[in-house]
């Protein structure tokens, strides 16, 4: 969901969900959208839908999540690490971890905005490189008792960081993305999985992700590949089974309480229907 400060409230939407037996819960974020628009919005629209300006913090939201569910799985989807401090972000996303009894995973990307970025002190030329570093160091900050980093855009000395992550060697890191050589590499090197948004083409990327895994001497059936912002039905999950994938992010309104609700009534019976074809695997 496109979590906002006037859509149903995360904590809310999470109970509900959570009750309805979906698995997870994913929220993207904005630090802000400058009102210039040289970037073009990503969707092709004309003009950027009203959401991206109301994002709310998504560890925030999602502690609150955390603090009144039990089993639902939470998540960033996405993440904007090239605009945000590493160091305080890796306390954040090992404090939530932590909170949530090991139920976070770390859903990144890149960034499209440029004007946005560059409010960050991020050249766009630069983000790929800008996140895997971050990324990298925030794992040394999740693993290490004693951690340190030495890159281009990270560095700072041998030192101390707690809470570690519940979950041993941090919360998964999964990776969003068209898909292509570039962005399967950053894949195989540090992330734990792909989001690819949507969810089309997967079939034909694959081989290419199994070659770059391969090529970083990793086996491909440690990536985890989680369609993102689905608009879900059976014909669409039986496809996704045959491909040996297990969890699809379905996509949600940005909308009050009265307008979601009827959404997570529909998709409630699509659990037991994928339930069953993964069971029948």
């Amino acid at each position: 969901m496109f979590a906002t400060d006037v859509s149903m409230a995360v904590p809310d939407l999470a109970r509900e969900a959570q009750a309805r037996g979906l698995a997870s819960l994913f929220l993207p974020e904005h630090t802000h959208i400058p009102v210039s628009r040289r970037t073009p919005p990503p969707t092709g629209d004309a003009e950027l839908a009203e959401e991206y300006r109301r994002t709310v913090d998504p560890f925030v939201v999602l502690s609150a999540a955390a603090a009144v569910t039990d089993t639902i799985r939470l998540g960033t989807g996405i993440c904007l690490v090239a605009q945000r401090e590493p160091i305080v972000t890796a306390k954040a996303v090992a404090t939530l971890d932590a909170l949530s009894r090991g139920r976070f995973d770390v859903g990144i990307g890149f960034g499209w905005n440029r004007e946005e970025l560059a409010d960050h002190g991020v050249q766009p030329a630069d983000r790929r490189a800008v996140v895997r570093e971050r990324v990298l160091a925030m794992r040394a900050l999740w693993n290490d008792d004693v951690a340190s980093f030495d890159g281009t855009y990270v560095s700072f000395e041998p030192s101390w960081a707690w809470p570690k992550p519940a979950q041993p060697g941090g919360p998964p890191v999964l990776l969003g993305g068209a898909p292509g050589p570039t962005l399967f590499a950053h894949v195989a090197e540090y992330a734990d999985g792909w989001l690819p948004i949507g969810g089309a083409g997967i079939r034909a990327a694959w081989p290419a992700l199994a070659a770059a895994c391969e090529a970083a001497g990793r086996d491909p059936a440690t990536v985890r590949v989680v369609p993102f912002g689905t608009v879900p039905d059976e014909a669409k999950l039986e496809y996704y089974a045959s491909l040996g994938i297990d969890e699809v992010v379905l996509r949600i309104p940005t909308a009050p309480r009265d307008a979601v609700l009827p959404v997570l009534d529909r998709y409630a019976p699509f659990v037991q229907r994928a339930a069953g074809l993964t069971a029948a695997r």
